[in-house]
């Protein structure tokens, strides 16, 4: 692949003209597709009325959508906070919601069971789409420290990184390996190619699997008691 002449990988122009209009369009873009998803869900899992969910999934795209490319490094902290902050919220929502979900699954009715089964399906979208996010937030202090090699200490350990010589000069992660790694942990229930290496990191990661676990395996069990 070609490169730059200060080491970075060379990028493609519609990449580069996305980059020009906001500095983190795919995280917006997977903020996005999480709000569409959980305007899918019914009313019975959701937390409160079922508009506040993706309403606090829009101030997060707000959020990204104003964050500046260069902004100053005190503000680039204080976006990271506010968007870890966010995350959280509606990650506790969405687990709420899966708590809801396996209360209705254990307790409710047949007659109810299709709409369930599509919503554990939703929940377990959304976790991946959200847990994409932490780990794209958390890996070496957020995307602004990595942009300016501010923290060579990695939360997670790529094959990249292992294996420089597989990888263009420069290499850095971006959102399409961190959504990877969280659908190869919420299918596999445990790490694959990429390794946790802080505690925070391992933390995410054995919740993402548990609630992912839980929803798989309910699902299914409703999905065969309904085939059946």
């Amino acid at each position: 692949m070609d490169t730059t002449r200060t080491g970075l990988p060379h990028r493609h122009p519609l990449l580069q003209w996305l980059d020009s209009l906001s500095p983190f369009w795919a995280p917006q873009l997977v903020v996005l597709a999480a709000i569409l998803l959980d305007l899918a869900l019914p009313g019975k899992v959701t937390v409160g009325p079922s508009w506040l969910l993706p309403a606090l999934e829009s101030v997060l795209l707000i959020g990204l959508a104003i964050a500046a490319p260069n902004m100053h490094p005190s503000h680039a902290h204080l976006r990271r906070r506010f968007t870890l902050g966010l995350i959280a919220i509606v990650s506790a929502a969405n687990i709420f919601s899966l708590v809801l979900l396996v209360h209705y699954l254990l307790h409710g009715g047949r007659e109810s069971g299709r709409d369930l089964v599509g919503a554990g399906a939703v929940l377990w979208l959304t976790n991946v789409l959200l847990f994409g996010l932490w780990y794209w937030e958390l890996d070496r202090g957020g995307p602004q420290a990595r942009r300016q090699r501010e923290n060579d200490t990695p939360d997670f350990l790529f094959v990249q990184h292992m294996n420089p010589q597989y990888a263009p000069a420069g290499w850095e992660p971006g959102m399409v390996d961190y959504l990877y790694l969280s659908f190869t942990n919420a299918t596999a229930f445990s790490p694959t190619d990429t390794m946790p290496l802080t505690a925070i990191a391992k933390w995410l990661m054995s919740a993402q699997s548990l609630a992912a676990l839980v929803t798989v395996g309910l699902v299914v069990a409703r999905a065969v008691n309904i085939l059946s």
